[in-house]
């Protein structure tokens, strides 16, 4: 039985929330919308699983009975692709709301070329550099930015504490050449250093090219005894298969932007042997649970790719504060984030029957406290979001997990490096 069904309801209660949901008018709709990589491999599940949380609100009523209408345009994970998709769904479309985008260095120039400018909401699953962090607390993104993915503060610390706990001492740095790669690189590369560790090498890659056998040559000539990459799958295949061919150790530590079939089947099973893979993971709470069924139920398949759980509470999330809104605006709808998000509000899980409890309890003037894929979420003053991280390795299924890391845990080594 659901989370929202047990905590909430008795069996009446619920039968009576069911006969009363809300007819939906045909005629009104509210468009919101969406910047994804639909180009990429791993970008497409995000934005069909972005389409899911949407369908669920729309059975369980839409917003304010008007049915949600995701437009959805491609990033291609490129900065100007992506700013000229957001202008497009902000000036035309007219949307109050922004999904996306995932890479750093897409979300941040729609940030701050579109939708603060144009005082439109954006939600990301998946952005995590450290340099939004500083724009919020500098007051430059007028409270209209949130994310669901923790900071590469919280994964590079991950990071050092498993190349700590394999024993590697002197590890080479493959970072992408953008807002993204040069966070997480900078970040890996402090927190090893205050380990004790060597890193001889930290290269950044461009993508684009054809080849890297002078960036990976470079790096071979200091000998690391392992690497780690934070590049995507099309630079992040062709820098292993060089690295590889030219002699280089397969002890490889990779983000979870390598967490990807095009890279596993690029490079080859046979040479990821030793490769572990980080990602933030979903806590160990009976509302992941319950997203793992409801994905399932959809899709037939594990939600196993990058930023699946946090697209679906990136949605979910920003319509029911849509929902709580005053109005349909951008900044109507991000003052009611904290109405959806409250710690002391009623649990809800957002299945149909929890979003119909939800708009009962939101539409009385009182809060909920958003139970999804990812725990329940908290935003801090600056849109971010904490969370436990999980270590895995390819295997003939795709991937499968290895270690579990704690929230605490995470946080207790923050704090250790930080001090």
């Amino acid at each position: 039985m659901k989370l929202a069904l047990k905590t909430l309801m008795g069996a009446a209660a619920v039968a009576a929330c069911l006969s009363a949901a809300p007819a939906m008018a045909q005629d009104c709709t509210t468009k919101i919308g969406a910047v994804l990589p639909t180009s990429v491999d791993w970008g497409r599940p995000i934005a069909a699983t972005a389409q899911f949380a949407v369908d669920i609100f729309n059975e369980a009523g839409g917003v304010k009975g008007c049915k949600i209408d995701m437009n959805l345009r491609d990033t291609q994970v490129d900065p100007k692709v992506g700013v000229d998709a957001a202008k497009a769904l902000v000036d035309l479309e007219k949307v109050p709301l922004l999904l996306g985008a995932v890479s750093s260095g897409v979300s941040m120039p729609i940030l701050t070329s579109v939708t603060v400018p144009s005082k439109v909401m954006q939600m990301s699953c998946c952005s995590s550099s450290t340099a939004f962090t500083k724009v919020a607390a500098d007051g430059k993104t007028d409270g209209l930015w949130f994310r669901t993915f923790a900071t590469s503060r919280n994964q590079a610390a991950v990071v050092a504490m498993l190349i700590k706990e394999k024993g590697y001492k002197n590890v080479a740095i493959f970072y992408k050449n953008d807002d993204w790669g040069q966070d997480i690189g900078s970040l890996v590369k402090a927190d090893l250093e205050k380990l004790g560790l060597t890193v001889p090498a930290n290269i950044a890659i461009t993508d684009g090219q054809t080849s890297y056998r002078s960036e990976v040559t470079e790096a071979l000539k200091t000998q690391p005894d392992a690497i780690y990459m934070a590049l995507y799958p099309a630079e992040g295949t062709l820098v292993a298969r060089e690295w590889i061919s030219l002699g280089g150790t397969q002890k490889m530590v990779v983000a979870n932007a390598l967490k990807s079939d095009d890279f596993r089947n690029g490079v080859g099973l046979q040479y990821l042997g030793e490769t572990t893979g980080l990602d933030n993971a979903q806590p160990r709470t009976e509302s992941a649970r319950e997203f793992v069924d409801l994905y399932k139920a959809k899709f037939d398949a594990e939600p196993s790719g990058p930023g699946l759980p946090n697209i679906f509470d990136a949605a979910m999330i920003s319509l029911l504060a849509m929902e709580a809104a005053d109005e349909i605006t951008g900044p109507a709808i991000a003052a009611s984030v904290p109405k959806v998000t409250d710690p002391n509000g009623t649990p809800i899980f957002p299945d149909k029957a929890g979003l119909m409890q939800a708009k009962e309890l939101l539409g009385a003037g009182k809060t909920i406290s958003y139970q999804g894929a990812t725990g329940p979420v908290k935003f801090d003053p600056n849109g971010d979001v904490s969370a436990p991280a999980v270590a895995w390795v390819f295997d003939e299924g795709g991937t499968k997990e290895v270690q579990y890391f704690t929230l605490d845990q995470v946080n207790a080594f923050i704090a250790s490096q930080d001090r």
